[in-house]
């Protein structure tokens, strides 16, 4: 199945999203991603017509802006990309800065997808004044306004009507959720680990993050968590806290670009937590998740 992926995003769950949604229950109403990002989930999720709402937040507010138009408005930003696209044709470098100057004036959403379209990586980057100061990729344009609008106008049909978008602190959503609702979060994976996430103006502090997920378990509420992981002998992040009472899974998310760059065969995998509820829930959707772990060991570690 081709999900569209209107905005490029080094980090998304795009490639992992089939194996995240094997965790999801067989019965829930709404997901909600706190941390929304590419909203790979949530999009992977209405090509399967796993849900009856969504709602995606990011503290990014230029980036829900431009999820707003994506989903609400997509024919404006079309035409808005278009334009962008082509005056760039014969400068490209320079022209690059211009948007990236203009958007750090405005933050016009159109602005921010030509941005994240030519810069290196698909990788949002801000400074410690929170503007974008990502290099472009000198090798490529961006992807074309006619494979563009395709994206675009495929992600508005799969989540028009059904969609609440907001750019709120993840912990302001904790009175919209119930527990006829699934969350699924990836925090920014810096900022869960004490350190500066340089797409966030603001990291997401640890202490604080554990303390919101024992205010879902205490609302009994359904979540699943990308979080740390590892490759080879190396981990990454710190483990959440045991008296959450979560479910801990490792991800083959395949072998390790920067390992094979350096001449080693190297997998890497990354962690998913379930809920204890979800778990419970998944108990009687596979009968035992650990049976269900071993059926797949060729996707699970």
């Amino acid at each position: 199945m081709n999900i569209p992926q209107p905005i490029p995003y080094q980090g998304s769950k795009r490639f992992l999203a089939p194996l995240i949604l094997k965790f999801f229950p067989l019965y829930f109403d709404k997901l909600i991603e706190p941390f929304a990002g590419s909203a790979a989930i949530s999009f992977a999720a209405a090509a399967n017509n796993l849900a009856t709402s969504y709602h995606l937040n990011d503290l990014n507010a230029p980036l829900m802006h431009l999820w707003n138009l994506i989903i609400n408005d997509p024919f404006s930003l079309i035409d808005s990309y278009n334009k962008i696209w082509h005056d760039q044709i014969g400068n490209e470098k320079e022209y690059y800065n211009h948007i990236r100057n203009r958007f750090n004036n405005n933050h016009h959403p159109s602005d921010l997808l030509f941005l994240l379209a030519r810069c290196v990586k698909a990788a949002i980057r801000y400074n410690s004044n929170g503007e974008f100061n990502q290099s472009p990729d000198n090798r490529r344009r961006g992807k074309s306004p006619t494979n563009m609008k395709n994206e675009i106008l495929g992600a508005s049909k799969l989540l028009k009507g059904k969609v609440k978008i907001t750019s709120f602190d993840y912990r302001n959503i904790i009175n919209d959720i119930n527990q006829n609702d699934l969350v699924y979060m990836d925090p920014p994976y810096q900022g869960v680990v004490s350190k500066r996430d340089t797409r966030y103006s603001n990291g997401v502090e640890y202490n604080e993050f554990v303390e919101f997920l024992n205010e879902l378990n205490n609302k009994n509420i359904m979540y699943i968590i990308s979080y740390d992981g590892k490759r080879a002998d190396t981990n990454y992040g710190k483990d959440l806290p045991v008296f959450l009472s979560l479910h801990k899974i490792l991800l083959d998310a395949g072998l390790s670009t920067q390992a094979t760059l350096l001449g080693r065969t190297e997998r890497t995998y990354e962690s998913l937590y379930l809920s204890s509820r979800l778990t419970e829930q998944l108990n009687a959707k596979y009968n035992q998740i650990d049976h269900f772990q071993e059926d797949q060991q060729l996707l699970f570690a």
